[in-house]
């Protein structure tokens, strides 16, 4: 079976496709809108559930474990949605819940309240993201099909348009905030982010056929859970995202220790974006033409080992952020070289009908990995400094050994080529 099914034929009452290239610019566009939106909120959201409304400490981070949870949790059903029903109905309820859980948000003044309207925004996530991370996965290969280009330089925009997003959103939040707005302003700008990007899509996204019949859906959930190397792949990836968390857990501990004070967190977080936003694009068409995906893997979960080990290896003193800095640095960068070799495997590994599903599932599992992994990884932050980052170091080392047995992937001067040992179209798993 081919990758990316032919386009349908036009029918009265139905949206024509859209050109490939708009449709890609589109998806990309929507991330980096819904990422806007998302940011110009969340940050705040601590403060206003603490200090606004004056939850106490634990159930502050109860909601925002629950937030958490509706999101990562559930993107497998809204992958399994996206496979059954096709990306655009999924993405439009994505697009509505998010209008709603904001719009309720902004006015929540009870705790059944708010934590209702965080499970809406969560779930809101849980549907758009698979849905739309799917289709830019099945897209970037086409489109690696019929250019040549290397599917990584497509998914490397989606990401660094996300990031963009994240820059901005933020800012777009301080500056209500700083305009005297509150909370609520910041929520009611997200729901017109949001009512801009649903428009969008009602207008311009086309209608496609559902990957999956409704007689294989529950085959389809068998075979992407006994895929062996779809598996692996989920362990690497989790490997990945349990040393990003880091950035929540571990970053905000050293910069306390090195200068008393976590006021340069904004800093380094605004580091990290900025580098994604300028350095992605460059980092992956380097890549995706010199290094197969599963190299590009490794790289960069080793890159980000290192970020870890540098840490108790800089200079203190004067220079009390450079380890910090430089942790930020080197995680970023590994992101920037894995992220896109990561998902530009998921269509090699699964069949076509399964993609949304299996990118649910590389989040979720993903997710419960962080999950227990907050856990162990916060309980070293009362170890020896040494101890502490040559654990963690470990964990993206251990990653980038899975990965080593994954297939190599294609890279750009093999763009439409099989790779010695793997497939040129998605791998059907067996029973």
């Amino acid at each position: 079976m081919s990758v990316v099914p032919n386009p349908r034929p036009a029918t009265p009452g139905v949206t024509p496709p859209l050109p490939p290239d708009r449709y890609l610019r589109l998806l990309t566009t929507t991330q980096f809108a819904f990422n806007i939106g998302f940011y110009a909120v969340l940050p705040y959201l601590a403060t206003h559930l603490g200090t606004g409304l004056g939850m106490a400490g634990w159930l502050v981070g109860l909601v925002l474990g629950l937030r958490t949870f509706s999101q990562q949790g559930l993107f497998v059903i809204g992958g399994a949605l996206t496979d059954r029903y096709g990306p655009r109905p999924v993405v439009l309820a994505g697009c509505v819940l998010r209008i709603a859980g904001f719009g309720w948000l902004a006015f929540a003044g009870s705790t059944t309240t708010v934590i209702c309207a965080v499970l809406l925004t969560g779930l809101a996530a849980a549907l758009f993201s698979p849905a739309v991370e799917s289709e830019t996965a099945r897209e970037a290969v086409r489109h690696e099909r019929e250019t040549g280009t290397p599917r990584a330089q497509v998914l490397a925009r989606f990401s660094a348009a996300g990031q963009a997003g994240a820059f901005l959103g933020p800012l777009l939040g301080s500056a209500l905030l700083l305009l005297g707005g509150g909370f609520r302003a910041a929520a009611l700008a997200g729901v017109l982010v949001f009512v801009a990007v649903l428009a969008g899509h009602a207008r311009l996204m086309p209608h496609r056929a559902p990957a999956a019949r409704p007689d294989r859906a529950r085959g389809s959930a068998r075979e992407v859970f006994g895929n062996r190397p779809f598996l692996l792949l989920c362990l690497t990836y989790s490997s990945y995202l349990v040393a990003y968390n880091q950035l929540y857990l571990s970053l905000p501990a050293e910069v306390q220790r090195a200068t008393g004070s976590q006021a340069a967190l904004g800093s380094l977080f605004a580091l990290s974006s900025l580098l994604v936003v300028c350095a992605q694009l460059p980092v992956t068409r380097w890549a995706a033409h010199r290094l197969a995906p599963r190299t590009a893997l490794v790289a960069g979960l080793a890159t980000v080992a290192a970020g870890f080990a540098a840490v108790p290896l800089a200079p203190g003193g004067p220079a009390g952020l450079l380890p910090a800095a430089t942790l930020v640095v080197l995680l970023t960068l590994g992101q920037m070289l894995l992220v896109p070799a990561a998902r530009g495997l998921v269509p090699d590994l699964v069949a076509d009908r399964q993609l949304g599903l299996a990118t649910g599932a590389l989040s979720s599992v993903s997710g419960l990995a962080v999950l227990a992994g907050s856990a162990a990884t916060g309980a070293l932050l009362g170890a020896p400094a040494p101890v502490r980052w040559a654990v963690l170091a470990a964990v993206p080392l251990a990653g980038a050994a899975l990965a080593l047995t994954l297939p190599a992937g294609t890279n750009g001067k093999a763009a439409g080529q099989p790779v010695r040992g793997q497939a040129s179209r998605p791998v059907e798993p067996g029973p």
